[in-house]
């Protein structure tokens, strides 16, 4: 018998069919258009299958979940906020706030620092000269995609992770700042660990900072939100100026910054 109203579907075939229809356009234009529609796209289980369509969760997912809607969401932007962070494309997205000694650089990661460093898709790395280093970049939360009842009411936690590595033969001082901002550019929370300070003579391996913040207890409550990332690093010592082909890897950086449920 022909349907003459999409109404008129079960229930279930129309939650089937609200799977397969992005997310936004769900809210937007779908959520609004009837009472039915309304009750259908508030069930859990329409986000939960969407979660599980999308690979965010798996059959047997036994973890609680206080809203699957959001949890949707907020899975569907998880990626690595900051641009280039890998510098494939040069200094592209990166302001050079203090470039001392022989300044900012971008050199290939050779074959033999590949192996040592835990990512092998990562080919080039950002290498800092004897002196102050400093560069940062900001990041439009709205432009990514987060909007202002997401950021003020779930807040999600901003996850920081970054490698840095030491020549062996002289010390070197590494610095990690995240800033979340106002429009206005004011800092509404920072998170800073402790200044990383690498003697000399050190084994030269690569190491992971990590970490999230700013925390979820801040009151968000400004219209438009950054986050601003920024590093220093320091050498110490002459014995930092060598020539080009003596070089080890001074500075480099897997950067990612994540916002998380």
């Amino acid at each position: 018998m022909a349907v003459g109203n999409i109404n008129e579907l079960p229930e279930n075939i129309l939650l089937e069919l609200f799977t397969h229809i992005p997310a936004r356009q769900l809210l937007l234009r779908c959520r609004p258009v009837c009472s039915l529609w309304r009750d259908l796209i508030d069930l859990v289980t329409l986000w939960k299958r969407k979660c599980l369509r999308e690979g965010f969760i798996t059959e047997d997912w036994d973890q609680p979940v206080a809203d699957w809607k959001i949890f949707y969401f907020l899975r569907s932007l998880r990626r690595n906020l900051l641009h280039n962070p890998c510098a494939e494309e040069g200094f592209e997205f990166w302001s050079l706030d203090v470039n001392g000694g022989d300044e900012w650089k971008v050199e290939d990661l050779s074959k033999d620092q590949r192996k040592e460093f835990p990512n092998d898709q990562v080919k080039k790395y950002f290498v800092t000269s004897y002196y102050t280093c400093l560069k940062s970049q900001v990041v439009d939360l709205k432009a990514e995609g987060y909007w202002e009842e997401l950021m003020d009411t779930t807040r999600p936690d901003i996850e920081v992770k970054d490698w840095f590595a030491a020549r062996p033969d002289c010390g070197s001082k590494y610095q990690l700042c995240v800033q979340l901002l106002s429009s206005a550019h004011a800092p509404l929370g920072t998170f800073q660990p402790d200044p990383v300070t690498i003697q000399q003579k050190s084994d030269a391996n690569w190491r992971e900072v990590c970490g999230q913040g700013p925390h979820r207890d801040l009151s968000l409550t400004c219209f438009r939100r950054k986050i601003r990332v920024s590093f220093r690093l320091r050498h110490r010592g002459w014995e930092t100026r060598r020539a080009p082909a003596q070089k080890k890897p001074e500075r480099m950086i897997q950067w990612s910054i994540w916002l998380t449920s």
